[in-house]
């Protein structure tokens, strides 16, 4: 997964989830995957930036809040959503936040 995005055009929108995994995979690389795909596919997704260790991180970026809405409805993902739930997290916590400007180094 991409951990390093071109720039933004902002403002934009963010959406942090941040996960702690069951030991169980269950098809959770492929799923992952092909969310990832799917996303990139959705009107409005401009990137995304993800970390996993103890804890992991996956920032989404957004054009607008009604783009983050479609997304979160998809049915494909409300069915990855629901076995998340089930099998592949143990806590998560989703923040949605706007992102009014970026600087980069270097």
């Amino acid at each position: 997964m991409p951990t390093h995005q071109p720039d933004l055009k902002t403002p934009c929108w963010a959406v942090i989830f941040t996960s702690v995994r069951t030991d169980a995979d269950n098809g959770y690389a492929e799923t992952a995957g092909r969310m990832l795909e799917l996303a990139r596919s959705m009107p409005g997704f401009l990137g995304v930036d993800s970390a996993r260790e103890e804890v992991g991180i996956t920032v989404s970026y957004w054009e607008s809040l009604d783009a983050i809405r479609v997304w979160r409805e998809h049915p494909e993902h409300r069915t990855a959503q629901a076995r998340g739930r089930r099998e592949w997290y143990a806590s998560f916590t989703t923040r949605v936040c706007r992102v009014e400007r970026e600087t980069r180094f270097p």
